[in-house]
This record gives structure tokens, C-alpha cells and sequence, in this order.
């Protein structure tokens, strides 16, 4: 069985997921790295430590945010 949830805003259907998979699960399935990623689910953070025990269910509302670094600043 698949899974649809709500990322980012976008309706997104995952054939590798099923009903009640964990976050963990999702951001490995998004093929983002764990810790350089934050997850809220359905307006309430999920703490990473608290991702392998977090179930994603359908038409949940989930936003993933990227960290990205590097770049300097310039200031003449």
C-alpha cells in the first residue's frame, strides 16, 4: 500500500512507504542525510531523536527543511 502525505505543500504520493511509517523512514526515502535535515509534522516538530518512533500517516501535512552550508561574507 502506498502512501500520500502533504510535503512541502505539495501532495506526494510514496509507493514505497505504507500507512504509519516512521519519519525516519520518509527521510530516508526523501534520500536526505539525518542530520542535516528538521522535520515538522503536521505543525509540531519532531525531534530527530524521536523519528524512529513517529508514524506518518496518510494526508498527513509534513514540512522538511535542508540545512545547507558553506559561503562566505564579504564585508568591505
Amino acid at each position: 500500500m502506498a502512501l500520500t502525505i502533504i510535503l512541502n505543500g505539495q501532495s506526494r504520493l510514496f509507493e514505497g512507504l505504507s500507512d504509519s511509517a516512521s519519519v525516519d523512514a520518509l527521510v530516508a526515502e526523501l534520500g536526505l542525510k539525518g542530520d542535516r535535515v528538521a522535520v515538522e509534522l503536521n505543525g509540531e516538530i519532531v525531534p530527530r531523536s524521536g523519528w524512529a518512533t513517529t508514524g506518518v500517516n496518510d494526508s498527513d501535512r509534513i514540512e522538511v527543511v535542508h540545512f545547507v552550508g558553506g559561503g562566505t561574507v564579504c564585508l568591505s
